[in-house]
């Protein structure tokens, strides 16, 4: 579990699954993860618990402190098969609409950082996100992530001709004091 001042970042809970389905249903989540993640969440949570087990990292559910609600998701994953960050050590958030705007995806993001940077030995970590996703670029940006153009890609699992389909990866390296 992390603590942030007004978050916190913990395991997945069985009672999580609805709240779970319903954020990630919200307009702004499926315009950016496309349909095929709005059709099966739950598919989606369960892979992260799984690399929880398998890897020692995965997403967590994303906790406002001042009322328990269940905001949205933030963690490390193994970049995606298939892609150019495959096996390399990628962050990734996603805030439902209760957690949007008020700067919770980056607070959420520099913790998680954090505990990568703590108990991780990966030399940096890896971001990506549609080319059309300002929001998430801009929380990459306020990381001091560092826009990788060259690594900038078609993602193989979003169908041909969708506006999600390219990619901008962002990369930041472990910072000399760790």
């Amino acid at each position: 579990m992390i603590a942030t001042e007004r978050l916190v970042l913990r395991p997945w809970q069985d009672g999580d699954r609805g709240a779970f389905v319903e954020m990630m249903a919200a307009p702004h989540i499926v315009q950016f993860l496309g349909p095929a993640f709005a059709d099966d969440p739950l598919a989606a949570l369960d892979r992260h618990i799984d690399y929880r087990a398998s890897h020692g990292l995965g997403f967590w559910a994303v906790e406002r402190r001042a009322d328990g609600a269940l905001i949205g998701q933030c963690g490390l994953k193994p970049g995606g098969e298939g892609t150019p960050i495959e096996g390399l050590l990628e962050i990734g958030w996603a805030l439902g609409s209760a957690g949007l705007g008020q700067g919770y995806a980056l607070e959420a993001a520099r913790a998680t950082l954090g505990w990568a940077w703590a108990n991780r030995r990966e030399a940096e970590v890896v971001a990506i996100t549609s080319a059309i996703n300002v929001r998430s670029r801009a929380v990459m940006e306020r990381l001091d992530m560092v826009r990788d153009i060259d690594g900038d890609f078609d993602h193989p699992v979003v169908p041909d001709g969708s506006p999600l389909k390219r990619h901008v990866t962002f990369r930041i390296a472990r910072p000399a004091q760790i």
